[in-house]
């Protein structure tokens, strides 16, 4: 078995040598190198760092030169070749800068680094470098809307406190409907996972119709109450909610959570809460329906179970959402509210004045 020269470590090296191959957060290359001259020092034959560093013997024979030229320091990377990093003056960083947050480009709506690096005569590399160091990414933007309910405030308090101190003797109550849900088949069957290629699906489909679910999730336990049906009106909205009454401890008192949708405020409604004092509804603010916890819920529904789906009808659908709400029911799990009321009109304090600052 041929051998690699036996090198002698300067002393002190082999300590520092193995602290690089045991520390978790040493490259990997450097560890590599530390294996190669270690293995060399201990008398190892050529084959065992190749075998257990995966190298060749070119590169053994390499790092063994560079350690007997340098010691610890000939194991470092050296300058690689190509054409050096031209630098960006203060000057024209701070133009790209203005530029990307105060003008538009020629055409389209938003900067990318192309265009960037056209108007300003850089590298698309050099843009890229700039807008990194400077947290801006012109090709990203998120939505928002900011509640105009006169009574924001006092809906906001008095849902956050549903959630963070509920009343005694009472069961709180996220509901919402998703309606509108698709029957959707795909065109073609699509692929399955298999390793180094995810699963496909077509991106056209077929509609076999549209489903509305009902649900009223309970706050302290997670548990979800449910009913799919075909339609959206406040004769579904009562037949949903005399479901629920009768399946909650007629010693308990209801609190519902929803928004301010027609349906919830029709004339039979408000004639049917005054025959059920128990219940209580409580309204979200306008444009506020995160509020809700239920849309957390309709969230998790859609991203693990109709995202994906494919169905050849609408009773299949139904079956399906309601297969895995009762699933989700045998081991259900609260969401926890954990913002307070105070952290988030701080929030829209501060979103307010940006916007009456900017416009």
């Amino acid at each position: 078995m041929p051998k690699i020269r036996r090198i002698r470590l300067r002393p002190g090296d082999r300590k520092e040598l193995e602290s690089w191959v045991r520390a978790r957060k040493t490259p990997q290359r450097r560890v590599e190198r530390a294996r190669i001259v270690l293995g060399s020092a201990d008398g190892l034959s050529a084959r065992a760092p190749r075998r257990e560093v995966g190298v060749s013997l070119p590169t053994v024979k390499r790092w063994l030169d560079r350690y007997e030229a340098g010691g610890l320091a000939g194991l470092g990377d050296r300058p690689r070749r190509g054409r050096p990093r031209t630098s960006v003056t203060a000057e024209v960083e701070a133009e790209v800068v203005r530029r990307t947050l105060e003008e538009d480009p020629p055409s389209g709506t938003h900067w990318s680094t192309r265009l960037m690096a056209g108007a300003a005569g850089l590298h698309h590399g050099q843009v890229a470098r700039i807008w990194r160091a400077h947290g801006l990414k012109p090709h990203l933007a998120r939505t928002f809307k900011l509640s105009t309910d006169p009574e924001f405030v006092e809906k906001l308090r008095d849902v956050v406190g549903l959630y963070v101190d509920p009343p005694e003797r009472a069961v709180v109550f996220a509901f919402d409907e998703k309606s509108r849900i698709q029957a959707l088949d795909r065109t073609q069957p699509g692929l399955p996972m298999k390793k180094g290629r995810c699963g496909t699906m077509t991106h056209d489909y077929k509609r076999h119709g549209t489903t509305t679910l009902f649900a009223a999730l309970d706050v302290a336990t997670g548990e979800v109450i449910h009913e799919c049906m075909p339609r959206h009106r406040h004769q579904e909205f009562l037949r949903f909610m005399n479901e629920v009454e009768k399946r909650t401890d007629p010693d308990l008192d209801l609190h519902v959570i929803l928004d301010n949708h027609a349906t919830h405020k029709h004339a039979r409604v408000e004639a049917w809460l005054e025959r059920h004092p128990r219940v209580r509804f409580h309204f979200t603010p306008t444009s506020a329906s995160w509020l809700n916890l239920v849309e957390r819920f309709f969230s998790e529904l859609t991203q693990r179970q109709l995202k994906r789906l494919a169905v050849n009808s609408v009773k299949q659908l139904t079956d399906t959402i309601t297969a895995y709400i009762e699933n989700r029911n045998r081991d259900p799990a609260p969401f926890k509210w954990t913002a307070a009321a105070e952290e988030i009109l701080a929030k829209v304090s501060r979103a307010n004045a940006t916007l009456a600052t900017i416009h």
